[in-house]
């Protein structure tokens, strides 16, 4: 069992792997994580892909991992255990980051991740109007937002916001007069839309911007709302886009995410924050 860097080469081996474990082919989702993070894999002696993770670093301070899977027929033989350790080496000294079920929380506490809070995926079609709060974002907003992610998210992601812009659908910003104050997306998955990320600089702001996005999907919509928003999800539940599975967010280490979480409200996806 050797592990090895993975490259969008290895895509459909990824979205087997996924299929095997009921995860469904994203392949989208898979192309844009690794095109833009460090995949990393393990191999069987027949040379199959037999579990993965993927590290996307965000400027010198942060990183998430993701997608994280072992073969079925593999499962509980210490595989995940190993590759999220070499991931984390990988990290060195970044503050590191994920999102876990409940079946994989216990591995990641077991390499010394702990729970920073819990968040339930809300998925159905968006019943409500939109607020006409926002705008389309245009080519020049894109530093604005960046400057703005980087408050929020606590580090420098400007190469993962250059790739979203081209990777969304649409992105939408509230402007109050002297800048950009919110932004938020969203990308086209297999069976629904999902919003996200949703930057703002008020639970109304945030609301809005959400309508205005998920009133024009046209098809289901999924947003990663955390517990510590029980106001948005109320409105998400009133509004056809219900709460279905939870997970834990989790940090390597003692010490919090930086940033001004006060202003983050839903992320581009579970995988990246």
């Amino acid at each position: 069992m050797v592990i090895r860097k993975l490259t969008s080469g290895d895509l459909d081996d990824c979205l087997r792997l996924a299929e095997d474990r009921d995860w469904g082919r994203e392949e989208r989702k898979w192309r844009f994580l690794l095109e833009g993070g460090e995949g990393y894999g393990i191999v069987d002696g027949a040379g199959d892909l037999v579990a993965t993770a993927i590290l996307t670093r965000y400027g010198g301070r942060t990183a998430a991992v993701s997608m994280v899977l072992v073969a079925s027929r593999l499962a509980r033989r210490g595989l995940g255990t190993r590759l999220i350790a070499h991931v984390l080496d990988r990290a060195g000294g970044l503050t590191v980051f994920l999102n876990a079920t409940a079946q994989g929380r216990p591995l990641y506490e077991k390499l010394g991740f702990r729970v920073t809070g819990g968040a339930s995926m809300h998925v159905g079609v968006f019943t409500g109007p939109p607020s006409g709060a926002s705008r389309a974002a245009r080519p020049e907003d894109l530093k604005a937002i960046a400057d703005l992610d980087a408050e929020v998210a606590g580090a420098d992601r400007s190469d993962l916001l250059r790739r979203y812009a081209g990777f969304a659908e649409e992105i939408r910003v509230i402007d109050d007069g002297r800048g950009v104050s919110g932004y938020a997306g969203m990308w086209r998955n297999v069976t629904n839309t999902v919003v996200g990320p949703v930057v703002a600089a008020s639970p109304e702001d945030a609301r809005a911007l959400i309508a205005d996005l998920a009133a024009r999907a046209g098809r289901p919509v999924r947003l990663e709302v955390e517990d510590r928003r029980p106001e948005l999800a109320a409105w998400l539940d009133g509004h056809g886009v219900t709460a279905g599975m939870r997970t834990s967010d989790m940090v390597a280490g003692s010490g919090p995410l930086p940033g001004d979480r006060s202003r983050f409200f839903a992320p581009v996806m579970s995988a990246l924050g």
